[in-house]
Order: structure tokens, then sequence, then C-alpha cells
């Protein structure tokens, strides 16, 4: 038996995971399921496109860098893609989700997500159509590693992307002053705030990291499969799936929960059919759950 569906189900784990992360963290420190993250993905990685097409259109064809299909181009891209999607993660928040939560009243605030979802997505596939999009169509020859595994070097190339990113965003939860301030408001909301910490602050930092790991999400995605409108909300179960598997609040758990999310996918393809990819899935996390209902890294509220 061919163990490839073990790297698909680590890339595909990768997109679920870096997703999941501001997931996570939303509902930790904002208290709310935040129905737009999907939708986050999908306009970073259009950003991304935009302005990867305004730099060929500046510079001409750029060449691929080594073996992979891309240039750099789409490394100034990502970072601006990154850079608009915390800004519109930071609007979105100013304009609806703020208010909305000083009612007091979680359910309005989700409500209020799923319409904002709906908006964006609408919005998406009004201006960029519904059409699927690339952003390279050179084909990749997938070298062997044995064991009946091939990868391409793309693929690769964004396996080390996603564990860097993790390092540093876990990095950055644990041993900085904004970090701890995260910890903090996540386990003891009132608490916090009675010991001075900046809630404001933390708050824009939460978007902003979800927004931006959610665009590189998107744009993994748009590397290895395609763009369109809808990949974000076709990724939104997934997401929710990993973050309360790993445990609400803790970013490893979030990436654990996804990786253990695209391998269960994966390997349901591979010996059961594709019609069964998303049940098996949730057949584990419901299995973990029962077991321990706050997710294999959560920690009880204190």
């Amino acid at each position: 038996m061919s163990l490839q569906f073990i790297v698909d189900g680590l890339l595909t784990g990768s997109m679920i995971g870096l997703g999941a992360i501001g997931v996570t963290l939303t509902y930790s420190i904002l208290r709310f399921s935040n129905f737009a993250h999907g939708d986050f993905m999908a306009w970073g990685t259009y950003a991304t496109l935009a302005v990867v097409g305004a730099i060929g259109a500046m510079f001409g064809k750029v060449a691929p860098i080594g073996s992979l299909s891309f240039g750099w181009p789409l490394i100034v891209a990502l970072v601006v893609g990154m850079a608009f999607t915390g800004l519109l993660a930071l609007l979105l928040d100013l304009v609806l989700f703020s208010r909305l939560r000083r009612q007091g009243q979680a359910i309005i605030v989700v409500m209020a997500s799923f319409g904002a979802s709906m908006a964006l997505r609408s919005l998406l596939e009004f201006t960029f159509t519904s059409r699927p999009t690339y952003f390279s169509r050179a084909i990749q020859i997938a070298m062997p590693v044995g064991l009946g595994i091939r990868i391409t070097p793309d693929q690769i190339a964004l396996l080390l992307l996603t564990a860097l990113l993790v390092t540093g965003v876990h990095l950055l939860i644990t041993r900085t002053q904004t970090g701890r301030a995260m910890q903090a408001l996540s386990q003891n909301a009132a608490l916090a705030r009675v010991v001075g910490i900046d809630v404001a602050k933390v708050v824009r930092v939460t978007w902003i990291i979800g927004g931006g790991l959610a665009c590189v999400a998107g744009v993994m995605i748009g590397i290895l499969i395609q763009i369109r409108p809808f990949m974000g909300f076709d990724m939104l179960l997934p997401m929710f799936a990993a973050a309360i598997l790993g445990g609400i609040g803790s970013v490893p758990g979030a990436v654990i929960g996804g990786l253990i999310i695209g391998l269960a996918e994966a390997g349901a393809v591979q010996l059961i059919g594709a019609e069964w990819r998303a049940a098996v899935s949730f057949i584990i996390l419901m299995a973990v759950l029962f077991v321990r209902p706050i997710g294999l890294f959560g920690v009880r509220e204190r």
C-alpha cells in the first residue's frame, strides 16, 4: 500500500492547522465562534494574487526560485496579503464585532459573523467571479522519497513555512509580554482587566495574527490546488474541528488537531473512499471529546 496519503494529509493538516490558530485564539480571547474566518482566508489569497499581478505588470515575467513554481513576487505579495487580511479583520471588528460584544450576548456576535461571512464571500465572488484561478499553471515533477511517497518542491517549501510560522506564533505567545497577556485574558478575562492588561491591544494582536495566518493557509491552497471564492468556506468545518480537538486556546493543539484531521481525511480517501472523508475526521473528533471534553491540550478556565 502506498503511503502517499501521509504527505497529502500533512499538507491538508498544515492548511487546516494554520487557519485553526485564528479560530482558537478568537474563541478563547473574544469568546465567540467567528464564521467569517474562512472568508479571511479567501480574501487574503485574492489580495495576494492581485499583488502578484501588479508586480507582474510592473516587472514583467519573473523566473521562479530554483525548482519552485513561484518567484520573489509571490513572497512579497504574501507579506502584503497577510497585512491586508490582518487589517480586514481589524476593520470588521471595529465596524461590527466590537459594537456587538458590548451587549454581552455571544450568540448575537456569532450570528453577525455568519452574516459577515456571506457578505464577504458574495462580494469576493462579485468582484473576481466564481471561476477558479491559479498562482501558476506550471506542472511540477514530484520527487520519490521512498515507501511509495512522492513530494514536490512546492510541498516541501510550504511544510517548512508552516513549521516556521507555528514556531514563531508559539514563541510569541509563550515568551513575550503580549503573549502572556493573551493567555491571561483567555483564562480569566475579568481578572486580566483588574490587573491592568491592555485588552484593546490584545484584541488587535489576536485579529492580526488570525488574519495573517488565514492568508498564509489560503495561499497554500492556492499554490497546491486552486483559488476560488468558496475556498475558505470549505475549510471552515475542518478548522473548527481542529481547534476543538486540539483544545481551545492552545496554538500547538490547533496545529496538531489540524494534522490529525488532515491525516484522517487523507487516510479515509485512500482506504474507504472520498465520500467518507469528512465523516472519519469528525468521528475521531467526537471520540476524543467524549474522553477529554476540553480537547487534547485544552486548559480548564480558572
